[in-house]
């Protein structure tokens, strides 16, 4: 992935650039941590990348395609999203799993589930795969929620999985687990992870490398070991 002097702002917004002249590669397969304070543009930036919003200047490609070049049903196959507040709907768990891949079999979602770590807790109801999700996904807890949002990003068989504060509405113990999987399923499958976070032990924890956003400008890019042993950025 690479942005090549990107500069956005919103249509809507106060007409000021969220994001200015970002130039920086996200290598493939490995995991990146973007980090930044609330209102540094985190989420704006990696939205640009399967195309919720266009850039206004430069370019944002994906395996070295423009991303405006892309099918868009294509590009939001190969990019998936893991949110802060995921949306279960009122359905079986298989059918919030096909909202990934509609087509996918009961034997792919099984197998994105089980890469998730789903299939532990999915296979102790008593209807297992066909248990009954309410709307908002109450009847299940957080950390179960956002496994099947995991496991549901991997249906689409993606090469990256952008994970926006996936857990920063979870108890330390879960967003350990959480973590751990998200590090797990970069090794295992070999694909893409950006993290975006505002918590430096999310970044510490998993990422290979991590790009520092503020004020919409990238303040530091470099390996998790090289930026964390600077004292400013470490304070």
């Amino acid at each position: 992935i690479r942005f090549d002097h990107v500069t956005f702002k919103y249509k809507h917004g106060s007409g000021q650039p969220v994001l200015n002249d970002i130039t920086f590669d996200i290598k493939p397969g490995e995991t990146l941590g973007i980090i930044g304070g609330t209102g540094s543009a985190k989420s704006s930036l990696v939205q640009l990348i399967p195309r919720l919003y266009d850039a206004e200047t430069g370019t944002v490609s994906v395996g070295g395609v423009d991303v405006r070049d892309y099918n868009l049903d294509v590009l939001r196959h190969e990019v998936s999203m893991v949110l802060q507040k995921n949306v279960l709907f009122s359905g079986t768990i298989l059918d919030n799993l096909r909202w990934g891949s509609e087509n996918a079999s009961e034997e792919e979602c099984i197998r994105v589930a089980k890469l998730a770590c789903a299939d532990e807790f999915i296979e102790r109801f008593p209807d297992k795969y066909n248990t009954w999700i309410e709307q908002g996904g109450s009847n299940v807890s957080g950390g179960q929620k956002q496994r099947i949002a995991i496991a549901r990003a991997l249906a689409t068989d993606p090469k990256v999985l952008l994970c926006d504060e996936a857990t920063s509405a979870l108890d330390p113990n879960t967003t350990h687990a959480i973590l751990t999987l998200i590090k797990d399923i970069n090794q295992k499958l070999g694909i893409t992870v950006v993290v975006i976070t505002h918590q430096m032990s999310v970044v510490e924890e998993i990422c290979d490398s991590v790009a520092i956003l503020d004020g919409g400008v990238v303040m530091e890019e470099g390996s998790v070991q090289e930026i964390f042993a600077n004292p400013k950025t470490a304070a």
